[in-house]
């Protein structure tokens, strides 16, 4: 009984590890396209500087 137990434990250890290797994998291309787009479509400052403003 307590091995049979073990195999279903690591059973779902593996399934369980698996859902959510796939599920970071989804999050980081998520967090790449918001990247993307938000590099692609940022807005310029003022007088077109892009840049951080100077305070000196």
């Amino acid at each position: 009984m307590a091995p049979l137990l073990l195999v279903l434990l690591l059973v779902l250890l593996f399934v369980g590890a698996g859902f959510l290797m796939k599920l970071l994998w989804l999050v980081a291309v998520a967090l790449l396209a918001v990247f993307v787009i938000g590099f692609l479509f940022r807005s310029s400052g003022p007088r077109g500087s892009r840049g951080r403003r100077h305070t000196w």
